[in-house]
């Protein structure tokens, strides 16, 4: 019987040279597994207290709208650039193996105090640390981050300054 652990794939140099890429697209072959990561996600006591999920493009959106429906909250998406319509609010951020920048849309953001982020990976910490200073920068709090996978060595959880919840660990 396979785990959550066996379906995480490693794709050596992609998406450049040097970079081990953690590919969880695989959990979602299996969805017996996925229910099961999806409810660990969901029972989290700083998602009870959030009034809504941001998730971050585009393996986040995944995860997050299942723990979304599952934990009965709103849903927003922090899009990488020309993807979302709309005013929007906009940040820079550093890859491992590059830069990038993250957009969320004001209406949106209006309507909630309090959320949790939900990505698929948790690396050096860029694109969290990003989304969270969009929701600071709005007085808006974060109360925690979700994730199916954290990169230990990349220290990325020393970053930030809220809980973590990793459903493993590599």
């Amino acid at each position: 019987m396979k785990k959550l652990e066996d379906l995480i794939l490693t794709y050596k140099d992609f998406p450049k040279k040097g970079i081990d890429f953690k590919d969880v697209l695989e959990i979602l072959q299996y969805p017996d597994i996925f229910q099961d990561l999806i409810l660990k996600m969901s029972s989290t006591q700083f998602l009870k207290n959030a009034e809504a999920i941001i998730s971050i493009d585009a393996r986040g959106f995944i995860f997050g709208s299942a723990v979304a429906l599952e934990s009965s909250k709103p849903m927003l998406v922090a899009r990488k650039p020309g993807k979302l319509p709309g005013q929007l609010l906009t940040r820079e951020y550093d890859l491992e193996y590059g830069k990038n920048s993250l957009s969320i849309q004001c209406n949106a953001l209006k309507k909630f105090d309090s959320f949790v982020i939900v990505d698929d990976l948790l690396a050096t910490g860029g694109t969290v640390n990003c989304v969270s200073k969009l929701l600071h920068d709005q007085r808006k709090e974060t109360l925690g981050l979700l994730t199916v996978v954290e990169l230990k060595e990349l220290k990325g959880r020393s970053k930030l300054d809220f809980p973590v919840q990793s459903m493993v660990t590599i």
